[in-house]
């Protein structure tokens, strides 16, 4: 006997099959959509390429691009792609990038060993000679869109440019998010806080974690008045906590603000605490709206050891500590850092909107404002 249509959508295996092959066939078509720009981005390299070599526009100067794109388009009038700003881009697509790739090998065998802390074969692969097919292929996985944008901020720096293609694939950033990223100067401030990392932290761990700062940091996402203080700032980070991870970077989880641990008889308040997934450690951050003191280290080193003590597993790695201030002095802020076998690090902060008081004085409360949309409300019901 054939069971019915009816009793088999009550199959629990069915039913549970059926979903598989909705995520079989979204996963294979997503993959589709990803080879499918890759091999467009491929042959826009080779067009950019030909253009570099023919020398066509050298010979007959700024014409040659209104007149190729004539001539494309009149081939394959379907399509899109072929505009004299395109082309034009093709060719910088290929100038930027030939100076990673035209001198590198075209395969290697990888016979590095595998590694167990996340994060390390990242770095090691970073830092590893990349096979030039290898490298093409990783360039030309991000939208077109993607590669103008970055084409347009990198000025011809190749390193900053593969620095950005990397980021949007790591963190799988959309336009937006990427030129945010482009208007921060993310590439000069990476890695940047002044550390003492290196001496305190294995090597692969240490260069993890410097990756992990930046310097400075930008807040730009707060709006603050102008003599503001430490918990005015801790507040409206909080407020804006998915917006701050994201300035963080990749890999930063929220643990909690002022975070209370018991040391002896008394209670410490740690301003705000992270987890990263990427090193496998805590990460304690203290605030400060004025310049560097070598004595806020102290404090900051306490926090690190009661988090080594209480928080930290056999399965960690040791806690790091950051001092993010208004402003320093680099070489008080190295000099200082000296003193300390604890990780810790020292960065500044960035604020792009300051209301004056007496300006934000004037402004409406949200509660007055919610008052005036319902009374408009109440009105429009009249």
């Amino acid at each position: 006997m054939v069971k019915s249509v009816t009793d088999l959508s009550k199959n629990n295996n069915y039913r549970s099959w059926v979903k598989e092959l909705k995520q079989r066939y979204l996963s294979a078509r997503l993959k589709a959509s990803i080879d499918a720009n890759r091999t467009l981005l491929e042959y826009y390299w080779s067009l950019g390429r030909d253009i570099a070599d023919k020398q066509y526009a050298n010979t007959y100067g700024s014409g040659f691009y209104k007149t190729l794109s004539h001539d494309l388009r009149s081939e394959m009038p379907e399509e899109k792609g072929f505009s004299e700003t395109n082309l034009k881009y093709m060719y910088y697509f290929y100038r930027l990038y030939s100076q990673l790739i035209e001198n590198r090998p075209q395969g290697v065998d990888d016979l590095s060993s595998p590694n167990l802390l996340q994060g390390v074969d990242e770095l090691q692969t970073q830092n590893r000679p990349q096979p030039a097919d290898d490298l093409l292929t990783e360039i030309c996985s991000i939208p077109w869109d993607h590669q103008r944008r970055i084409i347009d901020k990198s000025k011809g720096d190749a390193k900053k440019a593969l620095f950005f293609v990397r980021k949007v694939i790591e963190n799988s950033w959309g336009r937006d998010m990427l030129l945010n990223f482009l208007s921060t100067d993310l590439y000069e401030r990476q890695a940047k806080a002044i550390t003492n990392f290196s001496k305190t932290l294995p090597a692969l761990q240490s260069d993890l974690a410097q990756q992990t700062t930046k310097d400075p940091y930008v807040f730009n996402f707060l709006t603050m008045t102008e003599d503001y203080n430490e918990r005015e700032l801790e507040d409206a980070l909080v407020a804006n906590v998915t917006k701050f991870l994201v300035e963080l970077g990749t890999g930063f989880a929220y643990m909690g603000r002022q975070y209370r641990m018991q040391v002896g008889e008394k209670e410490i308040f740690i301003d705000l605490l992270f987890y990263n997934t990427r090193i496998h450690a805590y990460c304690c951050i203290e605030l400060k709206t004025g310049s560097f003191q070598a004595s806020y280290l102290g404090q900051l080193g306490l926090y690190v050891t009661a988090v080594n003590h209480q928080l930290k597993t056999e399965h960690d790695n040791p806690t790091i500590g950051l001092l993010i201030c208004k402003d320093k002095d680099n070489i008080e802020a190295q000099y200082s850092l000296e003193a300390y076998n604890l990780p810790l690090g020292i960065s500044q902060y960035e604020l792009s909107k300051l209301i004056p008081n007496e300006i934000k004085s004037s402004l409406p409360s949200i509660e007055e404002i919610e008052s005036t949309l319902e009374q408009l409300s109440e009105n429009d019901k009249d």
